[in-house]
């Protein structure tokens, strides 16, 4: 039984790059799958999953509406693959909920996807708590298949050995990867004391994309989003003495170069963990 479906297997594309976020882990404050969700939306679905086969919905439960005491609509945990063009390129969107089960079967049948869209690269983009400030650019930490991929000024690292919980996003891409297909990703460090959505992370992501493919990708309201976002946390720093004091020393450890080291960002890793498992949360 097949995981997907491909609605257009024969379409013609311009050197296409896959784009994959999922949601839950690594994907801190929702700010990956926000990035490639608005992207998603721009164009139509290429490949939709089985999410019958892939998600635990006692885990992962649907949501359902209940309008005037009807029950109305179910809306189903989804994971699917969309193609937007910009510029001439195609982008092939895969972006959704992670799955529960089959993580084998799922880099198999993208890989296979990739193989039959002759795609050209493949970029994960994620995001991940760490110790960093809310008043400075989001940091961006890199990955690569090959050390000549990275084309703009990114910081890849850390050096040495770093061992985290894997993603099922991990998973795919190392499949996709290992059979020649160069791959990149690119992840931006989330205040840790943040919670909800950040969409300064979301943009940051847009920008690295853009830079890295060579086009230009349109951060929505996104812009707006982060200006009023700082402005209230700025607003609650100025209003508490301690957690003013602790996000001038966040600012002191920051450094135009400064790259977390693999412990640092273990342990915030494990922090978030923790945190995302006392609250029941996906």
């Amino acid at each position: 039984m097949t995981l997907y479906r491909l609605d257009a297997p024969d379409i013609a594309l311009s050197a296409p790059v896959v784009i994959a976020a999922f949601d839950g882990w690594i994907d801190a404050a929702g700010a990956a799958t926000a990035a490639t969700e608005l992207l998603a939306e721009r164009g139509p679905a290429l490949a939709t999953f089985d999410g019958d086969l892939l998600f635990d919905f006692r885990s992962r439960r649907p949501t359902l509406d209940i309008i005037d005491g009807t029950l109305t609509r179910l809306e189903w945990p989804r994971l699917e693959l969309s193609r937007y063009t910009v510029e001439g390129r195609d982008l092939l969107i895969l972006t959704g909920a992670e799955p529960d089960f089959r993580w084998h079967e799922l880099a198999s049948s993208v890989h296979e996807i990739c193989l039959r869209l002759g795609v050209v690269e493949w970029v994960s983009v994620g995001t991940i708590p760490a110790a960093v400030p809310h008043t400075r650019q989001v940091p961006i930490l890199a990955t690569a298949s090959a050390p000549d991929l990275l084309h703009h000024d990114v910081t890849q690292g850390p050096e040495g050995l770093l061992r985290v919980p894997a993603a099922a996003l991990s998973t795919v891409e190392l499949t996709v990867s290992e059979s020649g297909i160069p791959a990149v990703g690119f992840y931006g460090q989330v205040p840790h004391y943040v919670g909800g959505p950040y969409a300064a992370a979301s943009l940051a992501l847009l920008e690295h994309l853009g830079q890295h493919l060579g086009v230009s990708l349109d951060g929505g309201e996104f812009a707006e989003q982060a200006t009023e976002q700082r402005q209230r946390l700025d607003a609650a720093a100025a209003a508490d003495e301690d957690t003013r004091a602790y996000i001038e020393r966040l600012e002191g450890m920051m450094g135009v170069d400064r790259i977390p080291s693999g412990d640092d960002l273990a342990q915030e890793i494990e922090r978030y963990l923790r945190e995302q498992g006392g609250r029941g949360e996906r």
